[in-house]
């Protein structure tokens, strides 16, 4: 048996047209490439979206959390808005204001006679482990002859 083409059918038909349950490469390969590109364009568009992320991450930290959350609020709001001013937020220095403040609300308690408050980003000074391992060190200084018991003063 032998197809054949209807008569009102053209007898010489394009190559992307297949035959009935055929294949249709065309298709596999529009789909593939579709595909492929939106992974691309996707992963083009994340990269491009952290861009202020990546920039703020070498400065100080509350600016870089500034910068990550204007990001998040871009990228869920749709509010490109939010990305400019992470970007331009990013692409500054802002000024340390904190550590000058903390060195003198320290001084300041200090005239006062208050005992200055533990900095909780440091390990407690009174640690028992701290404590045993500075006695070590200093037996082994003294053993060796390194350490002198009396400091003179200059001044």
């Amino acid at each position: 048996m032998s197809e054949s083409i209807h008569p009102s059918a053209p007898h010489h038909l394009p190559p992307f047209i297949t035959a009935p349950g055929d294949t249709d490469v065309l298709m596999v390969v529009v789909g593939i490439i579709l595909i492929g590109s939106i992974l691309l364009v996707g992963n083009f568009y994340l990269h491009l979206h952290t861009l202020p992320e990546r920039m703020a991450h070498k400065s100080q930290k509350f600016q870089f959390e500034v910068v990550a959350v204007l990001g998040l609020l871009a990228l869920f709001t749709h509010n490109h808005l939010f990305w400019v001013i992470g970007l331009f937020l990013a692409m500054i220095d802002l000024p340390d204001f904190s550590t000058p403040l903390r060195r003198i609300a320290g001084s300041v308690e200090k005239m006062a006679g208050v005992p200055p408050e533990q900095d909780p980003t440091e390990p407690p000074a009174g640690d028992a482990m701290h404590a045993a391992a500075t006695d070590a060190a200093k037996a082994r200084i003294e053993k060796a002859g390194g350490a002198k018991s009396e400091v003179h003063s200059h001044a």
